[in-house]
């Protein structure tokens, strides 16, 4: 990054930019929160300016630096535990069901 694209960058936003839009967002940033946010966003739109001098050209888009592959195993079915066997174990079951307290409409 070279002084004269952050000096340019830096004339893009200045302290009465950033206090305008603090303004509008209904901020109550004090002189020292100004001049940080001010030097932070220069600092960010300098940062753009860098990534916008590349020659990405030849770069295909992507939307993730890595490939991504969904692991799964294959949907076999398998035998799986007794409706009422389960149920029968159940503290509480109603209409083949597990019952369970109400947890809306009590007081705590």
């Amino acid at each position: 990054m070279t002084t004269g694209s952050l000096k340019r960058v830096s004339e893009q936003i200045d302290r009465q930019a950033v206090e305008r839009v603090a303004k509008l967002a209904r901020l109550e940033l004090s002189d020292a929160e100004l001049d940080e946010a001010t030097t932070r966003l220069a600092g960010m739109l300098a940062h753009f300016a860098d990534i916008d001098a590349l020659d990405l050209d030849d770069v295909e888009p992507m939307t993730q630096p890595y490939e991504l592959v969904n692991v799964m195993r294959d949907d076999i079915p398998h035998e799986t535990l007794d409706h009422d066997e389960v149920l029968a174990a159940a503290p509480d079951a109603t209409d083949g069901r597990f019952g369970v307290p109400p947890i809306l409409g009590l007081e705590l």
